[in-house]
């Protein structure tokens, strides 16, 4: 198969929905140049046959370093980029110390900016170009105990859309893609997460906390209309492969649901719906 945009690198690798699109597309005959943050997640990958870089978007020399050696590989260019490297930091918005939002933010925000920065004056020289990030239904409304997430995703999508209205007379296309529930290890690390930077003990929320920790540890999904990572990976092949890619992607009923309902719903009326949600 021969596609137009057949270059692409992909933030986050390791498992879920990075090392799912990776797979995906590079059977479907995509040059795939996956990252990773860690080295014995790289070495795996070199392992099952993936061009790999190392990549961490806490690490401004890790980027810098990135972007050089994808650009040694690929001639000076690149079809695509696919944003997707990000975690999630659960806890109340009171138990947040700064620290740990700002680490939030170097991976999902900061980090996902400066890798684009390097990578548009390449699509700007070679005349086209598609960037695709991986946002979330977090991104379009806010849910309790998510507020670190919740905060990154609003912002990347605030980033995202001004952006591409500065890309508007250029080749670069611009979409953002929306998962919601996804089967991923994306509870399993937000876990990790919370065990330590929350201290439950301490906080007012010390009930609350006990019922977030059974569904981060729950094996399987956790919520309905879960749908597994190949979803998100299809919709990243529709942005690739459509000639104007749409803005945005909804993939699962519940970000379809409430992309509907935050156009017509009163806010009040809104936040009622989601503190229903644990």
């Amino acid at each position: 198969m021969t596609n137009k945009f057949n270059t692409i690198l992909i933030t986050g690798c390791s498992s879920g929905i990075g090392y799912c699109t990776a797979k995906f597309l590079q059977a479907r005959g995509f040059r795939v140049i996956a990252s990773a943050r860690k080295s014995e997640d790289v070495a795996r990958l070199i392992s099952e046959g993936f061009e790999t870089v190392q990549l961490d978007l806490a690490s401004s020399d890790s980027i810098q370093q990135a972007v050089t050696t994808v650009l040694q590989m690929t001639d000076g260019k690149l079809d695509a980029l696919f944003n997707n490297g990000a975690f999630g930091q659960p806890g109340a918005v009171e138990d947040l110390s700064r620290e740990v939002l700002r680490e939030q933010f170097e991976n999902n925000f900061f980090g996902t900016h400066e890798l684009t920065n390097l990578i548009i004056p390449v699509m700007r020289k070679q005349g086209y170009g598609k960037i695709i990030y991986n946002s979330s239904v977090l991104g379009l409304v806010a849910m309790k105990y998510r507020g670190a997430y919740n905060a990154s995703k609003f912002a990347l999508e605030g980033l995202v859309d001004t952006l591409r209205l500065e890309l508007k007379n250029t080749r670069i296309h611009l979409s953002l893609i929306e998962p919601g529930p996804i089967e991923s290890k994306f509870r399993e690390n937000a876990f990790v997460l919370y065990q330590k930077n929350i201290n439950p003990e301490l906080s007012f929320h010390k009930e609350t906390y006990k019922a977030m920790e059974a569904r981060l540890q729950k094996q399987g999904p956790a919520v309905p209309f879960t749908l597994p990572a190949e979803a998100v990976a299809e919709k990243v092949l529709a942005a690739l492969q459509s000639e104007r890619p749409r803005l945005r992607y909804y993939v699962t009923f519940p970000t379809y649901l409430f992309g509907f309902l935050k156009r017509i719903l009163p806010a009040g009326w809104l936040d009622y719906l989601a503190g229903k949600i644990s």
